[in-house]
């Protein structure tokens, strides 16, 4: 019976055990579930997150892309467009600027993992490039100098190039906004009287002071080159930008009806929003631009870095592959052979400078000032790496300035000699830009040596007919090839003659030097030309 009992009590106790432990392992089992359940919902949550942003990023690059489309569209088939307009009898303007919110390009490549690559191996040269600057200065001399001498040169004078900027910009708040906010006032409604051509005439005296003032000061205190093209780049984007000002405000105040109450509010912009067009990333005048809600201070200085890696990164590019070549010019490098292998030489190193030249300037700088200041059109340029045409290029390259010369010479040259005569007003175009282009590297280097005229305004508008019709890659392999080829021509013949300046004796005391090219007679004795 006892034992009976005991068998009993432990059968029992068994039980318990058991059920015990099933409770247990149910307990687990749906903690378990609870946590799969979680991590499921966690899954979904970030799956449903990721799908939204992927969404969001498709949709405005479908957006974009749109936009884009449309701009072409406009822009490339208004030809046949008017042809069939001026046929009917009617006219047609063509397009005008507009902006709404985009961002650059390279901004959206650097979101692929592949393109970060490329990013980080030019990030990687730069620091080979350091590496073997300062290897060769520990090896060759014994010890590295971080004085940069060849940047200190280039920027030396700074106070003076500082207070000539601060001149130009004075000028264009304390002349031109007050001139144009009393001529707006003051003038009376209907057809271009006195008063007006007066107001024109002074205009033209501003803009033609505003060009020969910083020239002079260049001259008198002799600026050195990097120095010259800060002072002459912002002296023409000055000029670009008061002239889109005042030619976009004096047409609405010589449209201004006579009977119009609002006279003064409507015909003068707000001081406010001319101060914000000077400092905006854009050249082309509106009183309102799409704005961004934040900026993001990471963003500025981020790309503020990057305009000084560039600056270090051309420096060492003339450190080690223009310097040593050219620094010792004579009459050696005056041969078909040394000429020709100069060029050579200097094809990859031209073009890099191109490149880091374009990331800094219309990329980065550019970028830096659109965050600041909240400006969201951030389309200063386009894919011309992919062109297949010179003039697809040339409309892609340097978005913010192409849009001002059709805006303000294309377009108003069509109106004048007609939109038949289109060839005649890209000719015009092409020289404008070419003779400020030339303009500025003239005033860098202190001589009159024009090549980058004739290869932009002969050359560079030939191919435009030459490829107009191109559609296939192979095209696009062509205009690659004659980049490297164009930008080694510049950088040796420019190189050339800089240093043959300093190598080679003064034959002519008088102005024809600044415009003779003294590397084409070095090699000639120590008489006049």
């Amino acid at each position: 019976m006892l034992d009976q009992k005991e068998h009993k009590d432990q059968n029992d106790n068994s039980n318990n055990s058991n059920g015990k432990l099933k409770k247990s392992g149910s307990t687990q089992e749906s903690t378990m579930k609870q946590i799969n359940h979680q991590r499921i919902r966690d899954r979904a949550q970030q799956l449903k997150s990721d799908l939204l942003d992927s969404m969001s990023v498709q949709l405005e690059e479908l957006l974009d892309g749109f936009v884009s489309t449309v701009e072409q569209i406009e822009v490339g088939e208004e030809t046949s467009e008017l042809t069939s307009t001026q046929k009917k009898g009617r006219k047609q303007d063509l397009p005008d600027k507009l902006f709404v919110t985009r961002r650059s390009v390279l901004t959206e490549l650097f979101e692929i993992s592949h393109i970060r690559t490329i990013y980080h191996i030019f990030v990687a040269i730069l620091i080979v490039f350091s590496l073997n600057t300062i290897l060769y200065d520990v090896l060759e001399k014994g010890s590295f100098n971080f004085n940069f001498e060849m940047i200190q040169w280039a920027f030396g004078k700074f106070p003076k190039v500082m207070a000539m900027w601060v001149l130009m910009k004075a000028s264009t708040l304390i002349i031109v906004y007050p001139s144009f906010y009393y001529w707006a006032a003051n003038r009376k409604p209907g057809n271009a009287g006195l008063y007006d051509f007066v107001w024109i005439g002074l205009v033209i005296i501003y803009q033609l002071a505003f060009l020969l003032i910083p020239l002079l000061y260049l001259i008198e205190h002799e600026l050195p080159p990097a120095s010259s093209v800060i002072i002459t780049s912002e002296q023409t984007r000055l000029i670009m930008k008061t002239h889109s000002f005042i030619r976009e405000n004096t047409a609405r105040v010589m449209y201004q009806k006579k009977d119009d109450d609002k006279k003064s509010e409507n015909s003068c912009p707000d001081f406010s929003k001319y101060l914000y067009f000077l400092f905006c990333p854009t050249l082309v005048y509106r009183d309102n631009y799409p704005r961004t809600q934040s900026i993001s201070w990471r963003y500025v200085v981020t790309n503020f870095l990057q305009v000084l890696a560039c600056l270090f990164y051309i420096y060492y590019i003339f450190e080690r592959f223009c310097v040593p070549v050219f620094q010792n010019f004579n009459a050696d490098h005056i041969t078909p052979k040394g000429f020709i292998l100069s060029v050579f030489g200097c094809m990859m190193p031209g073009t890099l400078v191109l490149f880091i030249a374009f990331f800094a300037i219309l990329h980065s700088w550019l970028n830096a000032f659109a965050e600041m200041l909240r400006f969201g059109d951030r389309l200063f340029y386009k894919d011309w790496w992919n062109s297949t045409t010179f003039s697809n290029y040339y409309r892609t390259w340097n978005v913010v300035v192409h849009d001002w010369l059709y805006t303000y010479i294309y377009k108003d040259l069509c109106k004048f000699i007609g939109h038949s005569n289109r060839s005649g007003a890209m000719a015009c175009v092409f020289l404008i830009s070419a003779v400020f282009h030339e303009y500025i590297l003239t005033c860098t280097f202190k001589f009159f040596y024009p090549v980058l005229f004739v290869m932009f305004a002969g050359a560079g508008f030939g191919f435009i007919f030459l490829t107009d019709k191109g559609s296939n890659r192979s095209w696009n392999v062509f205009m690659w090839v004659a980049l490297f080829i164009g930008n080694g021509l510049l950088m040796c013949l420019y190189s050339m003659e800089f240093y043959a300046r300093q190598n080679c004796p003064i034959r002519m005391e008088n102005f024809l030097d600044l415009v003779i090219p003294r590397s084409w007679f070095c090699d000639l004795p120590n008489k006049e030309v």
